[in-house]
């Protein structure tokens, strides 16, 4: 457990400067595209919200890949090019893990309460939501308008099922949309015709599942800005496609402007598992509508380098999961210390005047003849005099080298000197 617990938490140190590379790179490319269609932003927002997620993924199997897949000795893969720069504050940590760990886990879980309360709110909505016939045939011959072949339901929400200020798709398999009793009543048919497009336009499009996606990044990395950045970005361009979409199966955009202009007025609160058709930036939405953009076709040299950088995004994840260690990654036999040519460390003065005491856990990188190459205190004893005299007593054994498939392969090794005083 703690070997899982050590993968865990360095894989969530590592996501802060992954998560901040590719936020910086998305900025960049979303700068280039900034003209272009709102697809094109939103197909590099949510690659780069994937990779956000992906990058340290691929890091948590490569940790536990190392050490055998749970195994005891779990080791961090990119602890050895920390280790040059870090060195002292390293061991603290290591040490610290366990609280990181924890507290992300207990973050985690109340974002996912707060996740499954709203998808209860949802539920309850539509069970006990009213079921408006003619609005139903209307919206069914929009679908169909739309090549949904799927059955799209329809309920009106009372307010005392809970705040809705704007129409809201949720589900899937069985989508819905949710419609406030407030505009059924007071809006004009068709101002509410033209927001219901906007609602099977999510529908045509399967945002939900997208979402889903979203909300479960969220969730797990939501203690970086840039995934609520990107998520953000996201979210306004997936409106910005909803309304061309519906404005082009209706033919009159400034009706779906219109009543965008009455949704402005009104406030919300609704779960954030369901997409409204008052999300985004309203006032630029209706600015879009009134007077679209030109269109611009520029797109290649943003899509290459989006190319490029996913490829190198990735190629250097698979580089983290295997750098400074190369073959040794995964012996399938293990280096064995040769206890018989070790020297007993020696305790410093000051540690044994203080009759200082404690366990050190060491890593040392054993070479294909058997040296010692490399090492590096994980967790310190405590005192520095004590862990130093450890590394450098271990340092001088002879190891037995680690092998794959038959053949002599560097690897690490971990070990545990405990000084105690008889």
């Amino acid at each position: 457990m703690s070997a899982l617990i050590d993968a865990i938490g360095w894989t969530l140190l590592h996501s802060l400067w992954q998560a901040a590379l590719i936020g910086v790179a998305a900025a960049a490319l979303l700068a280039l595209l900034r003209g272009a269609a709102p697809t094109q932003r939103y197909l590099v927002s949510c690659a780069a919200l994937l990779a956000c997620v992906l990058w340290p993924l691929a890091g948590l199997l490569s940790r536990m890949e190392a050490a055998g897949v749970f195994a005891a000795d779990a080791e961090d893969t990119g602890l050895a090019q920390l280790a040059g720069v870090a060195g002292g504050w390293l061991p603290g940590l290591q040490a610290h893990l366990g609280l990181v760990v924890g507290a992300w886990l207990l973050c985690v879980g109340g974002l996912l309460l707060r996740t499954v309360l709203g998808m209860l709110w949802i539920e309850r909505a539509v069970r006990q939501g009213a079921c408006d016939p003619a609005w139903q045939v209307r919206l069914t011959r929009m679908a169909q308008g739309f090549g949904i072949t799927r059955a799209v339901r329809l309920r009106v929400v009372a307010p005392r099922n809970g705040a809705l200020a704007s129409p809201l798709t949720a589900g899937w398999w069985r989508p819905v949309v949710l419609v406030p009793a407030a505009l059924v009543a007071g809006m004009p048919p068709d101002l509410l015709e033209a927001l219901l497009a906007h609602e099977l336009a999510h529908v045509r499009r399967h945002d939900y599942l997208v979402n889903l996606l979203q909300n479960a990044i969220e969730i797990l990395l939501f203690y970086h800005p840039a995934v609520w950045w990107l998520s953000r970005r996201i979210r306004a361009e997936r409106e910005l496609i909803a309304d061309d979409l519906a404005a082009a199966h209706s033919k009159a955009p400034r009706r779906l402007a219109q009543a965008l202009s009455e949704l402005e007025k009104a406030q919300f609160a609704a779960p954030s598992m369901a997409m409204q058709a008052c999300g985004g930036d309203l006032a630029t939405r209706i600015r879009r509508l009134v007077q679209p953009p030109a269109a611009r076709s520029d797109w290649k040299a943003p899509a290459l380098v989006l190319a490029l950088l996913t490829a190198g995004l990735f190629g250097a994840a698979h580089a983290n999961g295997s750098a400074g260690t190369g073959k040794e990654a995964v012996p399938q036999v293990k280096a064995i210390v040769d206890f018989s040519t070790c020297a007993k460390p020696e305790w410093s003065q000051a540690d044994l005047e203080a009759e200082h005491t404690g366990t050190v856990t060491l890593r040392f990188l054993i070479a294909a003849d058997g040296r010692v190459t490399r090492s590096q205190v994980l967790k310190s004893s405590g005192y520095p005099g004590l862990d130093q005299a450890a590394r450098v007593g271990i340092e001088k054994c002879r190891f037995k080298p680690g092998s794959s498939n038959g053949k002599l392969v560097a690897s690490w090794v971990r070990m545990q000197y405990v000084w105690v005083l008889q």
